[in-house]
C-alpha cells in the first residue's frame, strides 16, 4: 500500500522492499481527482488506521486493505466473499466542514466507481463486483491521496 501526496513530477515509491515508479494521479480538471504539487510520502504497510471503519459498505463486508493520510482520514478497501463484491469508502478521523474527498474503485471487466464531493465525514461508498479479479482501489482527502493494487477476490 502506498501513501502519495499528489505530486507535478514521478515519484518513487517503496513497495515491499522493491522500487517501482509511479506516476501521481491526473491534475485534469475533473472534479474526482484532487490536486497539489506536494512531494512523495510513503506509509509504513503495517500502519494501524488512523480513522474507524464506519460500516458503510454494508452486511458481509470485511477489511481487507487500509491505507491513510496523514491523520486526516483513512480509505477502506472491503470485500464480501459471499457476493465477489469490492466496495470503497474514505473516511475522516474527525467530521467537520465540508473539504474535497474521494473513494474509486476499479477493476478490467467492472470498470470504475467514484464518488467526489465536498463531505463532512466520508466519500462513497463505491462498489464493484469482481470475484476472481483484481481491483484497484484509492481515495483522498484534500491534497492527499491513497492508492493500492493487487487484491483479487
Amino acid at each position: 500500500m502506498k501513501l502519495v501526496r499528489h505530486a507535478a513530477a514521478v515519484a518513487v515509491i517503496v513497495t515491499g522492499g522493491a522500487l517501482a515508479l509511479a506516476a501521481p494521479a491526473s491534475a485534469s480538471a475533473s472534479a474526482s481527482a484532487p490536486t497539489a504539487a506536494k512531494s512523495a510520502a510513503v506509509a509504513a504497510p503495517s500502519e494501524a488506521p488512523v480513522a474507524k471503519y464506519n460500516g458503510a459498505c454494508g452486511a458481509g463486508h470485511k477489511v481487507i486493505d487500509s491505507a491513510n493520510m496523514e491523520n486526516l482520514g483513512t480509505t477502506f478497501l472491503t470485500y464480501n466473499k459471499t457476493t465477489g463484491e469490492n466496495c470503497v469508502v474514505t473516511v475522516r478521523t474527525k467530521a467537520g466542514s465540508p473539504v474535497k474527498m474521494f473513494a474509486r474503485l476499479s477493476s478490467k471487466t467492472g470498470g470504475t466507481a467514484t464518488d467526489s464531493g465536498q463531505f463532512t465525514t466520508y466519500a462513497g461508498p463505491v462498489y464493484i463486483e469482481a470475484p476472481g479479479e483484481c481491483v484497484t482501489w484509492e481515495g483522498g482527502i484534500t491534497t492527499y491521496s491513497t492508492k493500492g493494487t493487487g487484491h483479487c477476490g
